[in-house]
């Protein structure tokens, strides 16, 4: 591992004007968008240490359910059993290493596809045609690789790390700050997923830049949003809790569904946005809970996926179909004219003629995340040596 910080370090250059109080500070080198040292580093660092979103318990409701996914380069499977755990394991056969599962769906078992093997829905072998005659073998004794699990508020997180803190301590901050938007008495309306041919930080960092709402945003939710350094809260290693004012994210402005019911205290224009780091960003409106998960893909690609959550009482109103497609609508609209800009960004970063330019101070957030993100890396020590 040393040897991989020392490459990455040495590949990203010098970062001590990142490092430096944001009334001082630059942007980050375009390195950090694009050098693979970097981005091994991130994977270890992070992807394989942290607890990950990974979607909702409504998604697996039913005895059988799964979903399948790639987790930077790692395939696992989430499965709801026959005694009504849920389960995480690596989607790779005991025997050869292939996937027994993909995509999503429901099934009673799970069979290797290229020798037979059959697995359980918690990854246990349970049948292996031909083994019999392999002295010592026993299938009781077999199961694919199992990962931790956990759930808050009906939100599945799973973690590649044993060492990992509980779950309970890793989302104590979210908990404080936004257990109070009911996520446990919504339910999933609308899963958007999108890919981006740019870095995954550059997701994150565009959604908690606040800089380029009324410019960018400027036709849809710009005119509606409003904030200052007072409602943001700075977060250990790099995570945010921000509170503003913003409308609910309709073409109107309007809650179409009327607010949470446990909201109803709220004005329309409460707002929220929290960054948890790896790469969960989650937006809170008086009417929805978005959480946006965005997953590297490589170095220059990433995979964002958005969860609409609804309160559990809207999805019994006849309109609720309706109005829950223009919710989707607007959300890809928005995210649309995002993309040309984070786009660009990236195919900035390889060039040789990029040079960072100075941060503002309305990128507070930006600066935040991109020095937890550095202390994480490389630890502190650039920082303070900047600071002085």
């Amino acid at each position: 591992m040393r040897a991989t910080v020392a490459a990455a370090a040495e590949s990203v250059g010098d970062l001590s004007r990142v490092r430096r109080p944001i009334e001082h500070a630059w942007h980050a080198p375009g390195t950090i968008y694009h050098s693979p040292e970097l981005y091994r580093l991130e994977i270890e660092r992070y992807f394989r240490t942290d607890w990950l979103f990974v979607g909702r318990v409504e998604e697996l409701s039913q005895p059988g359910d799964f979903l399948t996914m790639r987790i930077a380069g790692e395939p696992i499977v989430v499965a709801h059993d026959k005694d009504g755990n849920l389960n995480a394991f690596y989607n790779m056969c005991v025997h050869r290493g292939v996937e027994v599962a993909y995509g999503c769906g429901n099934a009673k078992s799970f069979k290797c596809p290229y020798h037979g093997w059959v697995y359980d829905l918690a990854g246990n072998l349970t049948g292996a045609a031909y083994m019999k005659e392999s002295p010592g073998f026993e299938i009781g004794a077999e199961r694919m690789r199992p990962l931790r699990l956990g759930v808050w508020r009906k939100n599945i997180f799973v973690t590649f790390n044993d060492q990992a803190p509980p779950l309970e301590t890793f989302i104590a901050e979210w908990e404080k700050d936004f257990g109070f938007l009911g996520w446990e008495r919504c339910r999933l309306g609308n899963k958007i997923e999108l890919e981006f041919a740019c870095n995954w930080k550059f997701v994150h960092e565009n959604l908690m830049d606040f800089y380029h709402v009324g410019v960018l945003h400027a036709k849809t939710f710009g005119s509606k949003f409003s904030w200052t350094d007072n409602g943001i809260l700075l977060k250990e290693g790099g995570g945010l809790s921000i509170f503003y004012n913003a409308a609910p994210p309709t073409p109107g402005g309007e809650p179409l569904l009327g607010k949470m019911p446990w909201m109803e205290d709220r004005p329309h224009s409460f707002a929220c946005t929290g960054y948890l780091p790896p790469n969960l960003t989650m937006f809170g409106r008086i009417d929805c809970v978005r959480p946006m998960v965005t997953w590297p893909l490589s170095e220059g690609r990433s995979r964002t996926v958005i969860y609409h959550l609804f309160p559990e009482e809207f999805f019994a109103r006849p309109d609720f179909e309706e109005k829950l497609k223009i919710y989707r609508e607007y959300q890809i609209l928005v995210l649309e004219e995002d993309r040309t800009m984070i786009e660009s960004m990236q195919q900035a970063m390889g060039s040789p003629t990029y040079k960072p330019g100075r941060m503002s101070v309305l990128e507070k957030p930006l600066h935040h995340f991109l020095n937890g993100h550095l202390d994480r890396l490389f630890g502190r020590n650039d920082r303070q040596e900047a600071a002085e």
